[in-house]
């Protein structure tokens, strides 16, 4: 990687289109050059502003607050622990292998290996595999010099892989020349008269309208995702709203399925984040649908990494043939170095051949692979991949469309796709913006979002699965107009044991705490001590009747901050590596926990200031996410003067009063 470089903010036809301290971006987009001209400033503007902040975190912060804030380990020792798919794993230790201090890096995560100086001198790059208390393995394309000698330290990097690929994406998108783009391209700018109407029009593949002609009896739907899949079927342009629990993916990979068997193709389905791939790649698997899985393997699901490219190329029939030459040409090169003059001349030119032989045969597998796949399956970025050449995908679909900005769901578009399914839900998390001024220009929100703003109707799934009929209350009248039906009973989802509810009939409860919250180290982060201790013996209560094991329990709080104090303290309680106490127990921030379930959820809010300030807590998409989660079980943890400052959460407070759930009694533990 080098030296950190900042990129400009490019040169955009109008300056003023994208204010860094606020304002909108608009809906419907008459002149092209303009849509161009604002997304390429905003990825600009987001790839600059982080190269920044890593630079400003080398260079300005001490190695205490570094380690504070998780985002770099130091005196590491390193040491080869085998290959994963070809590639070398290092495991990073402790000096004496004492516990690693608390981190953010996870596993697919991008991280900066270097002595000391990352921001001067040669660093290499690498990917995280796995963590636990006392090491990091990380896989690396090739082992790094010297890694058995000194002392290391890590870094998170940034993904410089990601802004090139929408940069060419938006280029493509706009191009009146080449093959790519997508005839949907006015249609998406929302510049066409009646667009709902237009959305619906039965696209045109091959110069044919396709219409359905599966029965939909014979899939396991519910009416509204039978009404979705029917409209993913039919129409060019369709949105799917999936609430929480409403089973968003379910439907997506029955739309897959019925593409499939339809025999259309060739088809992509993508989403933004490698754990919403492998739920469509699992969900396709199941469904007997052959599914190949592009991108790492290290980014993998482990019981999904047979289904993805490397996997399947390594047990492909012809691959023993690659194999022998790669033999040959190992061969060629030790022995080169011992020949002279026209000898050593034709030795090379027999090495460039075999070389040239070898990457043509295994172009030759790999496109067979992709060929016979019913559907490929990858991150919106890693459509863009050069190993998917020139390849065009008139049928796809995103699962987690609200999660992926504009330019990044472009990336897929742009190989010709002609019928578009985009799956989501508008009314929880948005795209993760590094970049404040980028998140005030606009670059947080979703093409899904900004169609339905223009005028298109998306499809609602209604029917949840997921929560106790009490948990669906507040969410279904608050953030779905009083829409979500129930598909599990009370009875199905009883109170847990170990905690006195309010109400054994309606498991929910709000605990307030008087507690202060703190800024940490990291400078932007909260942590609220009193909270984190009333979490750690609630968790202890739950699990003390022995009908919910640590795996059923969800901690979930806003701030890194937080999480950081939680997971110090369950480690001095024991740990939660493989078996210790808490071994399975997860604590994660709200932006973290999206998608996911649990039994019960605890919820830390962390706030509690004299000015009601509660930050990002306002914004009413995290909150819906929190207390979405669990389906036997909410417990919140909160300053109810503090909270009361936002509309949402009074809201939320008003109901939690008024149904009697305040756990006055749990106050004190």
């Amino acid at each position: 990687m080098g030296k950190v470089h900042r990129m400009g903010p490019g040169t955009p036809s109008k300056p003023n289109l994208v204010p860094t301290t606020g304002g909108k971006l608009p809906a419907k987009w008459p002149r092209q050059q303009d849509h161009y001209s604002a997304f390429k400033k905003l990825i600009d503007i987001e790839l600059e502003d982080e190269l920044q902040q890593i630079e400003e975190r080398w260079k300005k912060w001490s190695h205490k607050r570094m380690r504070d804030a998780g985002q770099a380990l130091f005196n590491l020792v390193g040491r080869p622990n085998g290959h994963f798919f070809g590639e070398a794993i290092i495991s990073f230790t402790g000096k004496k292998g004492s516990d690693l201090p608390w981190h953010q890096f996870s596993h697919g995560d991008i991280v900066i290996l270097s002595r000391s100086k990352p921001w001067d001198e040669k660093v290499v790059e690498g990917i995280v595999l796995d963590r636990n208390r006392r090491r990091v393995r990380v896989v690396f394309p090739e082992k790094p010099e010297g890694i058995k000698k000194g002392m290391w330290r890590l870094d998170r990097g940034a993904n410089r892989v990601a802004h090139d690929r929408m940069c060419d994406a938006l280029e493509s998108f706009h191009s009146t020349e080449g093959d790519g783009g997508t005839v949907l391209h006015d249609l998406l700018l929302a510049n066409i008269h009646d667009l709902d109407h237009s959305s619906k029009m039965v696209s045109k593949i091959n110069g044919k309208k396709k219409k359905s002609d599966v029965n939909l009896n014979s899939l396991i739907l519910n009416e509204s995702q039978k009404d979705a899949v029917k409209a993913g079927m039919e129409r060019r342009l369709t949105l799917i709203q999936g609430p929480p629990g409403t089973g968003k993916t379910h439907t997506a990979v029955q739309i897959l399925k019925v593409w499939a068997q339809q025999g259309n193709g060739p088809i992509i389905a993508v989403a933004d984040s490698n754990v919403a791939v492998d739920n469509l790649v699992e969900g396709l698997i199941e469904n007997g649908v052959n599914a190949v899985r592009l991108g790492k393997a290290i980014k993998v699901r482990d019981g999904l990494r047979a289904a993805t490219l490397d996997a399947i190329v390594e047990s492909h029939p012809d691959r023993e043939e690659v194999n022998a030459l790669l033999a040959d040409a190992n061969e060629m090169s030790k022995g080169i170095s011992n020949l002279k003059g026209r000898e050593r001349g034709l030795a090379h030119r027999d090495l460039n051949m075999t070389w040239k032989e070898i990457r043509t045969l295994e172009t030759r597998i790999i496109d067979d692979v992709l060929d016979r796949a019913e559907v490929v399956c990858c991150t919106c970025i890693g459509a863009g991949h050069r190993i998917l050449g020139s390849r065009r995908f008139p049928y796809m679909l995103m699962d987690e469309a609200t999660q992926a900005t504009e330019p990044t769901s472009l990336v897929p578009l742009v190989r010709q796709v002609r019928q578009l399914v985009l799956v989501g839900d508008h009314r929880q998390l948005p795209a993760t913006v590094i970049s404040l001024r980028a998140e005030r220009g606009g670059l947080g929100r979703s093409l899904f979002e900004r169609l339905i703003e223009a005028g298109i109707t998306p499809m609602m799934l209604q029917t949840q699965y997921r929560m106790h009929p009490v948990l669906k209350d507040f969410p279904s009248g608050r953030f779905y107009d009083g829409r979500l039906e129930d598909g599990v009973s009370a009875k199905e989802r009883p109170a847990p044991a170990g905690f006195i509810w309010p109400d054994w009939d309606a498991p929910v409860a709000f605990i307030p705490i008087e507690g202060v919250e703190q800024l940490d180290s990291e400078g932007t982060s909260k942590s609220n001590l009193d909270e984190a201790g009333r979490v750690a013996t609630l968790v202890q209560e739950l699990l003390a009747p022995g009908d919910l094991t640590c795996r059923d329990i969800g901690i979930i709080t806003p701030y890194n901050g937080q999480v950081r104090v939680l997971s110090d303290i369950f480690e001095n309680m024991g740990g939660r590596s493989v078996g210790e106490p808490y071994e399975g127990l997860e604590i994660k921030s709200v932006d973290g926990y999206q998608g996911r379930e649990k039994e019960v959820i605890i919820f830390s809010a962390v706030r509690a200031n004299e000015k009601g300030e509660i930050g990002f807590l306002s914004d009413r998409r995290r909150l819906n996410v929190a207390i979405t989660r669990a389906k036997r079980g909410l417990i919140v943890l909160g300053n109810m003067k503090t909270l009361r400052h936002d509309h949402t959460w009074a809201a939320w407070l008003d109901w939690v009063q008024e149904k009697g759930l305040v756990a006055w009694h749990a106050v004190n533990g």
